[in-house]
């Protein structure tokens, strides 16, 4: 199995990244940072709104099994992609939503995903979801990986379960 990658900003990235542990295919997430310019940030660090980085889901996945399409389809069900640097409450740069391609065949999905969501919203809304290259992606602090998996901030774990569809608590 030739496993391939993709990245995705969506706001906080717990919730986008349980979401993407649940799908079938996928093989491993981790949260971190992506598309800034600071060298190793910290969570501290890309709070501040300096670095540039946006919150970003890493994700492994077998191709055959669920399509980088999938993906996206996931993606656009957890953002709100006209929203310019905010998801819900989280405001800042590192909350803008993207997708972040490895190879032109995901800059050519994403593309056209975002033109069917975009007819969707008609003339009554822009996106404003960001289809750029990827650059490095930094891992987050160990705390924040399947942070809402493990319990989050009040110690509820939420399920992982391939195929779940339980209502994902952003914060635990």
């Amino acid at each position: 199995m030739a496993l391939e990658t993709a990245l995705f900003g969506g706001g906080c990235f717990w919730g986008l990244e349980l979401a993407l542990q649940r799908v079938q295919g996928v093989a491993e997430t981790e949260v971190g940072y992506s598309q800034g310019h600071l060298p190793n940030p910290t969570y501290d660090a890309v709070c501040t709104g300096s670095t540039g980085h946006a919150e970003v889901v890493r994700i492994r996945f077998d191709p055959t099994v669920c399509p980088y399409e999938n993906l996206l389809d996931v993606f656009w069900s957890r953002v709100d992609p006209t929203t310019l640097n905010r998801q819900g409450n989280d405001v800042g740069t590192q909350y803008r939503s993207g997708i972040y391609y490895y190879t032109e065949a995901q800059a050519a999905s994403a593309q056209k995903s975002l033109e069917v969501k975009q007819k969707e919203f008609g003339d009554k809304k822009k996106i404003v979801t960001e289809i750029l290259p990827a650059k490095t992606f930094y891992r987050a602090e160990e705390y924040h990986q399947q942070y809402l998996e493990k319990g989050g901030r009040n110690g509820a774990k939420q399920s992982a379960r391939k195929g779940c569809n339980d209502p994902i608590r952003c914060y635990g």
